[in-house]
């Protein structure tokens, strides 16, 4: 019954949607593009054998390739976002799984390319990329031709190619398990109402005020992983196995450092931040404190930590009061940023409500020369999606930006930096916000959801990235991962990040074996630096330091024409020192002063 309730396309007005003909006119014009594609991409061989013999040959292929390239990007971008319109639709369906075999071939058909540059003599290096006719391609020849010493030979890399769907068996494994296989059951609220217990319903719980409620679903989803913890731990153990198979075939020292390469960050920023969080954790023990006696609790538990301490306003915030907030808020950062956001919001960048079939949360998504689309399941009654919209928009005007100044080999950023314009977004609606509110109720609610905001990324995010390390590190000494080794190492960062504030039940311990970036390891410190980033640049721009808005601006034009940390020092934040992470503890220890007085 209620999925009749939600609206179709049909339902909604082409305002409320975004307009896809500013990619493509009508589906014709799609499938004309996409069959230029598949009759052009086999020209690629003609320079096989050839892509090394001058400076200009190589300019040629890369050229051609950069054509290619462009109009991928584009056939996609409007296949994938009618299919988030609706996943269920046929057409859509068959239309990203037509690009998915076309890419796959194209990039069989031009695997040749990179081999033959790296094979490029170091004598002649210089020579080329100092040629006129390369001088468009500098920045992306210098981050291929950087992997060199982790490139190996023909024979070497085949075997590697050859493996990788077997290597990456553990994800899928887990994926199935954990999402398919496993059965959490269902719960009973305080109204008599049954509801199911799923991965995706189980935070939803967490969030209830209703203590009981939250303890059953704790306690009923670790029974089901405790039930299946001995598989869970094997996928783990060869997760870690693969990254360091893999570190180790490419001659890195670890599989950290090999994770760490691509964007050129040194093992010192991993564990710099580490070692600042750790410092840092006196302030969170002193919120779990505050929770324990808001709650009016005994002894605060894991599935007490997630339930707001100031229950959920009633607000009804419209779409469109929603970018006025928004732009509000980011007036610091100019007439241009302001006035581009505005037209694109009022405009049809956004594909605002939902509708059945359609993808479920939000997202941002772009490619070069067209719209930064924004794809919102907006809700009036719901006032945290204000802070989504300005999520999201913050990634769309980094595109934005980023594909006006760069040329479009140099304009896609990595998600190092990615996190840092969208939360930088949030930091100027927070404050904006807390500027307009006088009743402090509300005041108490946006500070709360900073806190939290700040505890989920900076803290849980770092003992993450904590323990990645670890269980990598035992690997790499040849030490046995078992299941008692991750329940054990996990057992002491909740001690260290808890101390004496929360009972740690037994059943946490688990909880290492189900976060789903682990099986993606070395990903999540990138929350935690973006983050601290963002507070830091954001802090500058509402002080009104002189310069900082052009900085900032400056970051977001660069895309990735420089590696991370360069294009974040030049904005004014210096990611190789610990004081980002003091800054963003110490706006942690401010706000949380506030929020014991308004309590």
């Amino acid at each position: 019954m209620e999925e009749q309730k939600i609206a179709t396309r049909a339902d909604i007005p082409d305002s409320d949607k975004w307009d896809l003909t500013l990619l493509f006119a009508d589906v014709g014009k799609w499938q004309e593009d996409v069959a230029w594609i598949t009759a052009t991409y086999p020209r690629i061989t003609e320079w096989k054998g050839r892509v090394g013999e001058s400076a200009q040959t190589l300019a040629e292929v890369l050229e051609f390739e950069k054509q290619l390239d462009l109009k991928i990007e584009r056939v996609y971008h409007f296949a994938s976002l009618q299919l988030a319109e609706d996943s269920a639709n046929n057409d859509y369906l068959a239309r990203v799984a037509q690009l998915q075999n076309l890419m796959t071939k194209v990039a069989e058909t031009s695997s040749f390319v990179v081999p033959e540059i790296q094979a490029i003599e170091d004598e002649g290096w210089e020579k080329f990329v100092a040629d006129p006719a390369l001088k468009n391609w500098k920045i992306p020849l210098h981050k291929i031709r950087r992997m060199r010493p982790h490139v190996l030979s023909e024979c070497e890399e085949r075997l590697l190619a050859l493996g990788a769907a077997a290597l990456d068996g553990y994800d899928d494994a887990f994926s199935q398990l954990t999402n398919v296989d496993m059965k959490f059951g269902v719960l009973i609220d305080a109204d008599g109402r049954e509801k199911p217990l799923t991965q995706s319903t189980y935070s939803s719980f967490l969030l209830k005020r209703d203590r009981d409620l939250r303890e059953r679903a704790f306690k009923q989803f670790y029974d089901e992983f405790q039930d299946h913890q001995f598989t869970i731990a094997a996928s783990l153990s060869y997760s870690v196995k693969a990254d360091v198979f893999r570190a180790r075939a490419r001659n890195f020292p670890s599989a950290l450092e090999a994770s760490l390469f691509k964007d050129d960050v040194p093992v010192a920023v991993y564990d710099g931040l580490i070692n600042a969080v750790r410092d840092g954790i006196p302030p969170l023990l002193r919120y779990y404190d505050l929770r324990r006696r808001v709650l009016a609790l005994d002894q605060l538990r894991a599935y007490d930590t997630y339930v707001p301490l100031v229950a959920e306003i009633e607000a009804h915030v419209s779409f469109d009061e929603a970018i006025y907030k928004v732009i509000a808020s980011l007036a610091p950062l100019g007439e241009e940023y302001t006035r581009i956001l505005a037209d694109g919001l009022h405009g049809r960048w956004c594909d605002r409500y939902e509708t059945k079939g359609k993808r479920s949360g939000a997202f941002s998504s772009s490619s070069y020369q067209a719209p930064p689309y924004i794809l919102m399941n907006y809700k009036e009654d719901v006032f945290a999606d204000v802070y989504t919209l300005a999520h999201e928009a913050g990634h769309s005007m980094h595109t934005w930006f980023s594909a006006k100044s760069q040329l479009f080999q140099n304009y896609d950023y990595p998600i190092f930096l990615a996190e840092v314009a969208s939360t930088f977004n949030e930091e100027l609606v927070t404050h904006f916000l807390l500027e307009e509110t006088s009743d402090p109720k509300m005041r108490a609610y946006i500070i709360n959801r900073q806190i939290d905001d700040i505890r989920g990324t900076l803290y849980r995010q770092t003992m993450f990235a904590e323990f990645e390390k670890m269980i990598h590190a035992i690997e790499e000494a040849g030490g046995a991962l078992t299941l008692d080794v991750f329940k054990g190492e996990y057992r002491k960062l909740l001690e260290a990040y808890f101390d004496e504030t929360i009972a740690i039940d037994p059943s946490l311990e688990l909880e290492c074996l189900r976060i789903p970036h682990f099986y993606h390891a070395f990903y999540v410190y990138k929350y935690a630096t973006g983050l601290s980033a963002a507070v830091t640049l954001s802090q500058r721009v509402l002080s009104g330091e002189v310069g900082a808005v052009e900085k900032y601006l400056g970051f977001l034009k660069s895309g990735g024409s420089k590696f991370p940390l360069e294009t974040l020092r030049d904005a004014g934040v210096d990611m190789t020192t610990a004081e980002p992470i003091k800054s963003t503890i110490a706006l942690f220890e401010e706000r949380l002063s506030e929020l014991e007085g308004l309590l």
